[in-house]
């Protein structure tokens, strides 16, 4: 067992002391916010066509903990634990034209698309929705759909909404919106995020205008020179096909110093994980990590479960890695990116609960339509039991602000978790020592001594760098199982590694002599009841760990990971609703957990 300190000292030795004025200085990040930012609402034309009947307000009215109508003859929708910070990223493509379709009033009810759309009969509008789709993935757009003096008064709604929502020190909101390039049903979608409502597009980039990202971020470069502030997160990867990470444009030809500038520059950050799944990495790209497979959601973004055939491209890790292989050999390196987790819901409201889940579409708002179906084929109901429950974006900010929050997000001190409120720290220097994991003053320490996540070690003399990691529960959630430290590199000759570390553990568990392997924390799930016992595992981790096999000419990147203990999985949970046996294909337990973004290591003869 690694070092560990109490619950009650752990919580405060997670936060640095604020600034007495209350303002950002040159002074650590002094709390953990926790939020979403990938959220649609009934604005979002493939939300409607699913029944789903919210508008903005709605989904900050529940992130707040207020109950909001779910639809899809479910119970109304109410978070737990309310969240700190949230965003409307509708879809940029028919922004809140099909919602104007269900009016009357509004001459798009009297197209013929119209009477399917908002048909009672779900078959009729999921057809609908599979064809609007096709023809987008295609690069096809319906004139009638795309009349600016529809889209421009919903984009003017949503901003203001945001700015009404929107309580500097209680509650943050940005306005948002998602670019929703489908090429081929490959999904390049990105999240654009503003700080404020200053300086504003009259209208969001459409993937109807474009699906090259290097368009996306030429035109965001244009919205920022007249004034705005803006960053894209590209969506979870793992549907892509290999496209997200290709290192490749889309001529064909490698990445030019300029393109990889351009998304270095525009996108600070990955969405890791969220209702369609995570994208940490792949069995098949990582065989020698035991928890590479979790929550694997192996498809594309087609309605009839076809499955990716590429997986470098498609995950978090093996770009990272790119990115070091890029760096050196000196053009940059476009995968620079920290981590944060999302929803993705197209209901309002984030599902990131595994206790309180209501699906990613209005139709899932039942147990019985989640893991029995609502009428689509039976493909498509695998598809929607392997739905996750959908993540967290955790920032380290002195104030519920949007400025503190944006900067955050700027420069990468944000972490990833698959649901819980969860609470990583993590520092690299190279000084640390083991009795700094046993502080109250564990964050000072860390800011003074090195850098936080998401960034930089350079130099160092040749001294191998330390780690100082620090984890604490979610009370509503499992106990700890483990921390972990996870290290990438390239060597000498340009070939990549990456290997795992076990450096924090819960109870009294040895790693096996000869495999190096920490045993399984055990599980007390009980999974007819859908129940579990905190019984195992540990309520708060930390550790000081110094790289073995540290060399100093070579790059190299490093993230944290903290596992909980197996609890179960929503799917589980509705399965026991029901008095059902859990559908096949689906794990009875889940371990959520948390990722730090990486701190990368630089030569010091690195350009």
């Amino acid at each position: 067992m690694r070092p560990r300190i109490t619950l009650v000292l752990l919580a405060a030795a997670l936060a640095a002391p604020a600034p007495a004025d209350g303002k950002e200085k040159a002074a650590p990040a002094t709390r953990a916010w926790f939020g979403a930012v990938h959220v649609h609402t009934g604005y979002s034309f493939d939300a409607f066509t699913n029944g789903s009947p919210t508008r903005p307000a709605d989904a900050y009215e529940w992130a707040r903990g207020k109950a909001i109508a779910g639809g899809g003859g479910g119970p109304d929708l109410r978070i737990v634990t309310p969240l700190d910070f949230y965003a409307v990223s509708d879809h940029a493509e028919y922004m809140g034209v099909f919602m104007q379709m269900a009016d009357p009033k509004s001459p798009l009810s009297k197209l013929d698309l119209a009477k399917q759309v908002t048909s009672p009969d779900r078959k009729l509008a999921f057809d609908a929705f599979a064809r609007i789709i096709d023809e987008m993935s295609a690069g096809r757009s319906r004139p009638e759909l795309t009349d600016p003096a529809v889209s421009k008064p919903i984009w003017k709604e949503i901003v203001e909404t945001a700015d009404r929502y929107y309580e500097p020190g209680r509650f943050t909101t940005f306005p948002a919106f998602e670019w929703t390039s489908n090429p081929d049903k490959r999904n390049l979608h990105r999240v654009v995020v503003f700080r404020d409502s200053r300086h504003l597009p009259e209208l969001p980039l459409s993937a109807l205008d474009t699906e090259d990202p290097a368009a996306l971020w030429s035109w965001m470069e244009g919205v920022r020179a007249r004034g705005a502030t803006l960053l894209a997160i590209p969506h979870n990867g793992n549907a892509s096909d290999g496209r997200m990470f290709a290192l490749e444009g889309r001529d064909g030809e490698p990445l030019t110093k300029e393109s990889i500038a351009a998304r270095a520059g525009n996108e600070p950050l990955y969405e890791l994980t969220q209702i369609k799944g995570t994208s940490e990495t792949h069995p098949s790209l990582s065989p020698n990590d035991e928890f590479a497979g979790f929550e694997q959601w192996d498809y594309t973004l087609s309605a009839n479960a076809e499955r990716p055939t590429h997986r470098a491209g498609s995950f978090a890790r093996k770009a990272l890695l790119d990115g070091l292989s890029l760096t050196r050999e000196g053009r940059g390196n476009p995968f620079r990116f920290g981590l944060i987790g999302d929803s993705d819901t197209h209901n309002a409201a984030a599902t990131n609960e595994e206790d309180n889940y209501t699906g990613k579409f209005a139709i899932e708002n039942s147990p019985r339509h989640r893991l029995e179906g609502f009428g689509g084929t039976p493909e498509q109901t695998q598809q929607i039991r392997e739905f996750s429950s959908g993540g967290l974006a955790g920032v380290w900010a002195p104030e519920n602000t949007r400025e503190a929050i944006f900067a955050a997000m700027q420069r990468k001190e944000t972490f990833a978790t698959s649901g819980p409120h969860l609470t990583v720290r993590f520092f690299g220097g190279y000084g640390f020592d083991a009795a700094d994991a046993r502080t109250q003053d564990l964050a000072a320490i860390g800011y003074r001594k090195g850098v936080p996540m998401g960034g930089t070690l350079a130099g160092g003399g040749g001294k191998p760098p330390s780690f100082l990691v620090a984890a604490l529960k979610d009370p509503r959630s499992g106990n700890l199982d483990r921390v972990q430290v996870v290290k990438g590199w390239v060597d000498a000759a340009g070939v990549q590694h990456e290997q795992i570390f076990d450096v924090a553990w819960s109870g009294d568990r040895k790693p096996d002599p000869a495999t190096g392997r920490l045993p399984a924390v055990g599980n007390t799930v009980d999974v007819a009841k859908a129940t579990y016992e905190n019984t195992i595992g540990a309520a708060d981790l930390a550790a000081v760990w110094t790289d073995p096999a540290f060399d100093p000419a070579l790059h190299a990147f490093y993230y944290a990971r903290v596992l909980e203990i197996p609890t179960p999985r929503w799917s589980t949970r509705d399965a026991a609703k029901l008095g059902i046996a859990i559908p096949g294909g689906l794990p009875a337990t889940i371990q959520e957990r948390a990722w730090s973004s990486p701190i990368w290591y630089e030569p010091p003869d690195a350009s």
